[in-house]
């Protein structure tokens, strides 16, 4: 049975106490060895050599691999190494031959929900201006040296945490030539069942100036889709009828990561782009919501475009070129820290519900979402349908322990609850799940709101 308990409180989950979170082992100096070591490839180009010891993306995706089994050795081979690849045909664009794309992929099992994944990635290629130029020197720093040595320092840092759900550290191949390995992992994770909680794809994070000399040293950009990209017919009819535009999963992840960082004003801060990726770009969170996977990109405040997909070359006293000498490694360990926060809190957090809200021609809402496993307090939140932000007020829903991990009918079991009266025509609806202090991002009760695939619906 279903205990109707309902309290009006603020949800306060205080954060670990900073001499104990993984966060606080972040280390600037590793960061900057990492993309030292990748730079030291000379390119990284996905056309470059496969087979060189020393230069081009062969030598650097096994190095990759390399780094994650030195790093699982070390937690008594608590990840399972493999590359992830597949040969791409030519394509008529920036694939002119049959070219082996290559992930380095670390997979850190969790120990109560393994197919229950949250998965972390940065590229590890890189370019020149010619998209097609695989010899010339592209040192490819920050773009996207940057998001793999994150990535690599997220894997030391938390390898040695135990979590309910599996944590993915991705180092990806091709994204300059056409987002083909964030095209590879995403078919790969369908292929493999995975129930995909969330993707942090991290492409350009280390640096913290513009060219003009404006910089933002503690903000961090999250981009997040509006209308889902694998947005049915049906589904957007519904849409029409039901609202939604504003409440995809990848948008509330956003919002989850940036109330995330507030609680610790003084560490990297996020401004939330309401946009895919940047205006007329993209980048490897893309092929993960064409599958209908939360994915969100982290980026720089502020980017500094003469020292990204440039040739190495001194102009009118101007040097262009995405070279280390142009970082902010304390910049680069700032987002990391957010990252490995978020990854933390992931990995403990229960999947957000599948949530439903009747609200029409009548002066209360009731709303219904499913329990979902490791939960047994829900967040019930509201907000204005004009608000940007889930509101600081909640109503907690407790359930009688019913909801374990091992406890398959629990997942079968709903709740029900009226939320203070609100005429549904003006709010918007949302339920998050809670293990303990850790909830998740919240679910919003819209067409299209659940943290799954739409053709599941």
């Amino acid at each position: 049975m279903i205990k109707r308990a309902l309290l009006l409180a603020a949800l306060a989950a205080a954060p670990l106490t900073a001499q104990t979170h993984p966060a606080q082992q972040v280390s600037e100096e590793r960061l900057k060895g990492d993309v030292e070591k990748l730079v030291s490839f000379g390119t990284r180009h996905t056309l470059s050599s496969q087979t060189d010891p020393k230069r081009g993306i062969g030598a650097a995706v096994d190095w990759g691999l390399a780094e994650f089994k030195r790093i699982g050795a070390k937690c008594g081979d608590c990840l399972e190494v493999l590359p992830v690849g597949e040969v791409i045909q030519p394509d008529g664009r920036r694939i002119p031959t049959a070219t082996l794309v290559r992930n380095a992929v670390a997979i850190q099992r969790g120990s109560e929900r393994p197919n229950e994944v949250v998965i972390v990635q940065g590229h590890i290629d890189s370019r020149v201006s010619d998209a097609l130029d695989f010899t010339s020197d592209a040192p490819g720093a920050n773009d996207d040296g940057s998001g793999t040595a994150l990535v690599i320092e997220a894997a030391r840092v938390l390898s040695g945490e135990k979590y309910p759900s599996t944590i993915i550290y991705a180092l990806l191949s091709g994204e300059e030539q056409g987002l083909f390995g964030g095209r590879i992992l995403a078919d790969w994770a369908e292929r493999q069942g995975f129930t995909v909680k969330a993707v942090l794809n991290n492409d350009i994070v280390g640096n913290s100036c513009g060219k003009d000399g404006y910089c933002e040293p503690k903000i961090v950009r999250v981009f997040s889709e509006g209308p889902r990209a694998d947005l049915t017919d049906r589904l957007r009819a519904a849409q029409t009828r039901f609202g939604g535009e504003n409440d995809t999963p990848s948008r509330n992840l956003s919002r989850w990561v940036a109330g995330l960082a507030g609680k610790h004003p003084d560490e990297m801060q996020v401004r939330q782009i309401w946009r895919t990726d940047r205006m007329g770009r993209g980048g490897d969170q893309v092929p993960f919501l064409q599958k209908g996977y939360p994915a969100i990109r982290f980026s720089v405040g502020v980017e500094d475009y003469d020292h990204q997909h440039q040739d190495l070359r001194t102009e009118d006293g101007v040097f262009y070129g995405d070279t280390i000498e142009e970082m902010d490694f304390a910049y680069l360990a700032g987002v990391t820290k957010l990252n490995v926060r978020a990854l933390d809190a992931l990995a403990r957090a229960p999947m957000p519900p599948r949530v439903t809200v009747d609200a029409a021609v009548r002066t209360d809402t009731e709303i219904k979402w499913n329990a979902v496993a490791g939960a047994g307090v829900y967040s019930v939140v509201t907000r204005a349908t004009d608000e940007p932000a889930w509101g600081g007020d909640v109503t907690l829903v407790y359930l009688d322990g019913a909801a374990s991990a091992n406890d398959a009918a629990a997942a079968q079991e709903r709740v029900l609850t009226h939320v203070k009266k609100l005429r549904g025509d003006d709010w918007m609806f949302g339920v998050a799940a809670c293990a303990g202090k850790y909830c998740s991002p919240v679910s919003s009760a819209v067409p299209g709101g659940a943290f799954e695939p739409v053709a599941k619906d």
